[in-house]
């Protein structure tokens, strides 16, 4: 029901994307190969993609705003790669680990990120006024709280998509093969 497409099998209009992807990472990703069913969902994603790498967030912060959100989504598919794409962001092993168990980060600061993350996900966005004045107090700004609203976009596309599709997971990140646990470690 969802094929998995190249930039040469895919329907026209994604097959520029792809071909682009393919440049920028060497491969196609089986969740773009997915998304080249609907161009219009594989553009938005690619063009946010893009947009949140130069956001104010550092590559390790973007890591935990992406990686919390597929921890709460539940995307065995998203959890592997962005494993490997903290490692690549030099991310520690041990908050890697974390986000991987939904334990708690070692530095404060990100904690807070995480945490602000995910009470935007699991409120729907209803945060309430303590949980941004915590973010603030963090160090973080107005800007910043935008930018996780961004990141949880880009992370909603892929995670549904991963979700009702099925996206097999793609061999370069097999050894990452993850699934939520079954006990919550945080608060």
């Amino acid at each position: 029901m969802f094929p998995l497409f190249d930039e040469t099998t895919a329907p026209e209009t994604a097959r520029p994307i792809l071909a682009k992807i393919k440049e920028e990472f060497k491969m196609i990703p089986n969740l773009e190969k997915t998304m080249a069913l609907a161009p219009t969902l594989l553009e938005s994603y690619a063009t946010c993609w893009s947009l949140f790498q130069n956001t104010s967030l550092s590559p390790v912060e973007r890591q935990i705003v992406y990686q919390t959100a597929n921890f709460e989504n539940e995307c065995d598919y998203c959890v592997p790669w962005h494993t490997l794409l903290s490692k690549q962001a030099r991310m520690a092993q041990e908050d890697i680990e974390a986000l991987r168990t939904g334990a708690k980060l070692s530095n404060t600061r990100h904690e807070e990120l995480r945490r602000f993350t995910q009470s935007l996900i699991s409120s729907k966005g209803k945060v309430v006024q303590s949980d941004l004045d915590t973010f603030y107090q963090a160090g973080y700004t107005a800007q910043q709280a935008l930018e996780v609203i961004l990141g949880i976009a880009i992370k909603t596309m892929s995670n549904y998509t991963n979700s009702i599709t099925g996206t097999p997971l793609d061999d370069v990140v097999q050894s990452y093969k993850w699934k939520k646990p079954t006990i919550k470690l945080r608060k």
